[in-house]
């Protein structure tokens, strides 16, 4: 019995097997790598890090925000990342404060960067953004957040003629809906024009209408200006234009460094 025991004994210290280390998400053998939050394998030998939350709390989102902590849907068109909402900050990428709250008369003796809300109404800041003289958008203490940039010309027509050319690029550009059918904020022009519009390119353009030099407000249901980076002058600018009544996106000039208009910014 005591040669049994002995032999058993002799048996357990021999074994000598142990259980296998287990792999981690990327396959290595007890390595560190961990799935993160959106799902992917990070860390140990991957050489990635962890996604992060943007400003809208969606892990590995693209949200964007400003100086003034305003978070910024985006979309992704072509090879191009735009901001899908009309800017609305207070402040330069610096810190510093855009001059605002001006009258009529002040507005068009201004020769340097301001922005204006629609008749004043913060309401119209919430849905609209605001509107920046030009003067603003060419301060080189920047009004687009970091990493971000008022698109030029050029880059205005990469993203027109990604959506079919400037005849049609309008109406997959423009938001919804319409102000009578109660569904939108464009003003009804046809049923041609209206039932076309399709926003597919998730830009969502806006009729944030504008503000003259000279004329106040006008257009808020009709149309959306949108500046470029593209100076042909001193005074005169490329600009682009969204209407309520037409499915094209207009190009056009000669806009004055006085008149306040929307701004998209788009990534670096």
């Amino acid at each position: 019995m005591k040669k049994l025991i002995l032999l058993a004994l002799l048996i357990v210290g021999c074994d000598n097997s142990t259980e296998p280390e287990p792999e981690d998400c990327a396959g290595v053998t007890g390595g560190t790598a961990v799935e993160d939050n959106c799902g992917s394998c990070i860390g140990g030998t991957t050489n990635l890090t962890a996604c992060t939350q943007d400003c809208a709390g969606v892990w590995g989102g693209y949200s964007v925000s400003d100086i003034d902590e305003n978070c910024y849907a985006t979309i992704q068109i072509g090879e191009q990342l735009w901001m899908a909402e009309n800017l609305k900050t207070t402040k330069y990428k610096d810190g510093s404060y855009i001059s605002s709250g001006h009258s009529d008369e002040e507005w068009d003796d201004l020769e340097t960067g301001a922005y204006a809300v629609y008749d004043d109404d913060p309401s119209n800041a919430y849905i609209y953004g605001n509107l920046y003289n030009r003067f603003a958008v060419d301060d080189n203490r920047d009004v687009c957040p970091e990493d971000w940039h008022i698109p030029s010309d050029d880059e205005w027509a990469i993203l027109t003629d990604y959506l079919g050319g400037e005849s049609v690029a309008g109406a997959k550009m423009k938001s919804t809906g319409t102000i009578e059918d109660g569904e939108g904020l464009w003003k009804y022009y046809s049923d041609e024009i209206t039932e076309g519009i399709s926003n597919e390119s998730g830009f969502t353009g806006l009729p944030a209408g504008c503000r003259s030099s000279n004329d106040g407000y006008f257009n808020i249901d009709r149309q959306g200006y949108f500046w470029s980076s593209s100076m042909l002058s001193s005074t005169d600018v490329w600009y682009h234009t969204l209407k309520y009544n037409i499915s094209s996106i207009e190009r056009k000039f000669q806009w004055s460094n006085k008149g306040g208009s929307s701004v998209r910014c788009l990534g670096d």
